[in-house]
């Protein structure tokens, strides 16, 4: 279906709904539902809560990336080898399960910049660190797009009626 037609009538909106039908933005999702509000861009709760958890993902992306959260993940892991001396020092002969350290996934490259649409999880390589991509794909930079330019045109329209508005009121008389 044309991303530009929705699927239903004019005729089928909700009662006391304003808006025209719209995507939603989180990446996987992208139902057509009926905005409750102008700044609504998911369908449902389920989609903002993921759209939170992957706002929390992006931010702990960008603190490990910075000097600051590599120091301390530096710290972490003299932490954990110096608990792993300590317990071999105390119980040489028994045998625990071990602890923090994940199994290595076969493939997984963790170095590249995180995708700027909400719940796209794909790391992306960037051939130098002040190149200004910011999307992992044509998709997810055309579904922000959207996003933004529809906003920019309600912030216009904005503008336009309050000048409006203005240029209506009485002026008060003169009085000289």
């Amino acid at each position: 279906m044309d991303q530009n037609h929705f699927p239903w009538p004019a005729s089928q909106r909700p009662e006391g709904c304003r808006y025209r039908p719209r995507r939603c933005l989180l990446k996987g999702c992208e139902r057509w539902y009926w905005p409750r509000g102008a700044r609504c861009h998911y369908c449902s709760d389920s989609c903002r809560r993921e759209a939170k958890r992957w706002r929390q993902w992006r931010a702990s992306q960008r603190y490990r990336a910075s000097p600051m959260g590599q120091e301390r993940r530096r710290e972490q892991s003299r932490r954990y080898r110096q608990r792993c001396r300590e317990r071999r020092a105390a119980s040489a002969d028994a045998v625990r399960p071990g602890e923090g350290q994940r199994i290595e996934v076969a493939g997984a490259d963790f170095s590249g910049r995180p995708c700027d649409r909400p719940g796209c999880y794909e790391l992306f390589a960037v051939p130098h660190e002040h190149q200004c991509k910011r999307f992992c794909s044509v998709a997810c930079r055309l579904a922000l797009r959207r996003v933004l330019d529809r906003e920019s045109r309600m912030r216009q329209r904005r503008r336009r009626q309050r000048r409006w508005r203005m240029s209506r009121r009485p002026r008060p008389p003169n009085t000289s």
